[in-house]
C-alpha cells in the first residue's frame, strides 16, 4: 500500500519542537514501512532540515511553514496556504492521512488517494466540511461521539483509531515507585486550558499538609509560538508559587526524548489537569506517563476514559466542581497518602499503556487504511 501522511503547518518532524500529533505520526510511519508499505510523509520545512530525506525507510518531504499565530482566523488563513503548497507535491497513493484543516477540503485528485481525516482536536464545527473524506478518525470515543453528533450522517465514515504512546527511550523497565523522588510531574503546554494554575494552587495548600515533603517539576512550553500561555500566565504562576521557593521547578521544554523519559522516571505521581473541554481529544501525556510507570492523575474529560479508570489504571479528579483546585489537592493528598494504592495503581497503568504501542497501533491503522483502499 502506498501510504502518504501530511502533517500541519507549524511543527516539524523529526518532532524537535513537540506537537503530539507530530509525535505519534513519526512513530507510526517506520512501523507501516517496516510491514512493506510504502510510505511518505509531509512536514513543515524548517531550519536545516532538508526538503527531502529517508528517515527509518520513511520519504520525508518538507514544505515551508509557519510559527503559530495569536489568532485562530489568522491560522486558518496560513493553513489554507501550506494546504495548497502540499497538494502541488502530494504522490500518488492508496491513502492520504492528515490532520490539517483545509486539505480534506482542496484535495480533489483521487490519485493522491481516499482521504483519511485524524481528527485531532475536538470538533468545533468543522466536521461538515468534510463531506467527501473516506474517513474521519477519532483518537477516542469522546471525538467520536462528538463527531457523530455533529455531522450525523458522517457517522458511518468514524472509525475509532487511539493514539500509540512514544516508545520508552530507556530501554529497562520503569523503576518502582519508593525508589523515586517525590516529585509531582505535569508535561504539556503551559497554556490555561491545560489547567497548570490549578495544579500550582493544589501543590502550594498542599504543601501545608500532607505535600510538605515532595516537589512539583513543570516541563513544557510557555512560548505562545509552541502553544503556551505566553509570558504573562508564567508570572502569573511564578507568583502563585513563591511560597514555595525552589520547590516548583518550571523546567521548561524538554524536547529530546531520552531527557523526558528520565523526568518521567523521575517522578512518582503525573497530574494533568486539563481544562479543554472542547479541545482534548485524547491525552497523550498522561498515557507516555503511565508507559514510564508514573501514577496519572487526570481531570474527568471524557477523552481520558478510553485507558483511565479512577483507582484502577490511574486517578480521576472533578475539575467541574466549585472549587477544582481544592478538589485537585485532596485527590494528590489522598493518593499519596495510601503508598499500596499509589503503586498498584501506577503498575496497572503501566500494563494498561502497553495496549498502545506503536506496533498495535500501527496494524489498527493498516487494517482500517485496507479497509477503504
Amino acid at each position: 500500500m502506498k501510504i502518504t501522511i501530511v502533517l500541519g503547518a507549524f511543527f516539524p518532524v523529526p518532532p524537535t519542537m513537540g506537537g503530539g500529533v507530530e509525535k505519534v505520526w513519526f512513530a507510526l510511519a517506520p512501523q507501516f514501512a517496516k510491514r512493506g508499505h510504502d510510505v511518505v510523509l509531509i512536514s513543515r520545512k524548517m531550519g536545516d532540515l532538508p526538503k527531502e530525506e529517508i528517515i527509518d525507510g520513511v520519504k520525508h518531504l518538507r514544505v515551508d511553514g509557519f510559527d503559530t499565530p495569536r489568532s485562530l482566523i489568522w491560522l486558518k488563513f496560513l493553513d489554507l496556504i501550506y494546504s495548497f503548497r502540499v497538494k502541488s507535491i502530494l504522490p500518488r497513493a492508496d491513502v492520504v492521512v492528515t490532520n490539517t484543516f483545509w486539505l480534506p477540503v482542496v484535495l480533489r485528485d483521487a490519485k493522491c488517494g481516499k482521504v483519511y481525516v485524524q481528527v485531532a482536536r475536538y470538533p468545533k464545527g468543522q466536521m461538515r466540511l468534510y463531506n467527501k473524506a473516506a474517513r474521519l478518525q477519532a483518537p477516542s470515543h469522546a471525538v467520536a461521539r462528538a463527531i457523530a453528533a455533529e455531522a450525523p450522517r458522517l457517522a458511518p465514515k468514524v472509525a475509532v483509531v487511539p493514539n500509540p504512546t512514544a516508545d520508552p527511550a530507556i530501554g529497562a523497565p520503569p523503576p518502582a515507585i519508593a525508589d523515586r523522588e517525590k516529585i509531582i510531574l505535569f508535561v504539556g503546554r503551559v497554556h490555561p486550558e491545560k489547567g497548570v494554575h490549578l495544579l500550582v494552587e493544589a501543590f502550594v495548600r498542599g504543601t501545608r499538609g500532607a505535600l510538605k515533603d515532595w516537589k512539583l517539576m513543570i516541563v513544557g512550553p510557555t512560548e505562545t509560538k509552541l502553544g503556551g500561555g505566553g509570558a504573562g500566565y508564567l508570572s502569573a504562576l511564578q507568583r502563585s508559587a513563591a511560597e514555595c521557593k525552589d520547590r516548583v521547578i518550571f523546567a521548561g521544554s524538554i524536547f529530546d526524548p531520552n531527557e523526558l523519559a528520565k523526568a518521567f522516571r523521575s517522578a512518582r505521581v503525573f497530574v494533568y489537569p486539563s481544562l479543554a473541554e472542547r479541545g482534548e481529544s485524547f491525552g497523550l501525556a498522561p498515557l507516555e506517563a503511565m508507559t514510564h510507570g508514573c501514577a496519572a492523575v487526570v481531570s474527568s474529560l471524557e477523552c481520558f476514559g478510553d485507558f483511565i479508570r479512577d483507582k484502577e489504571t490511574g486517578f480521576v479528579f472533578d475539575h467541574r466542581s466549585e472549587h477544582p483546585a481544592e478538589s485537585l489537592r485532596q485527590k494528590v493528598e489522598s493518593i499519596v497518602a495510601d503508598e499500596a494504592l499509589l503503586i498498584r495503581v501506577a503498575e496497572a497503568g503501566h500494563r494498561k499503556s502497553a495496549e498502545y504501542s506503536p506496533e498495535r497501533v500501527a496494524d489498527l491503522f493498516i487494517a482500517d487504511f485496507s479497509s477503504l483502499v
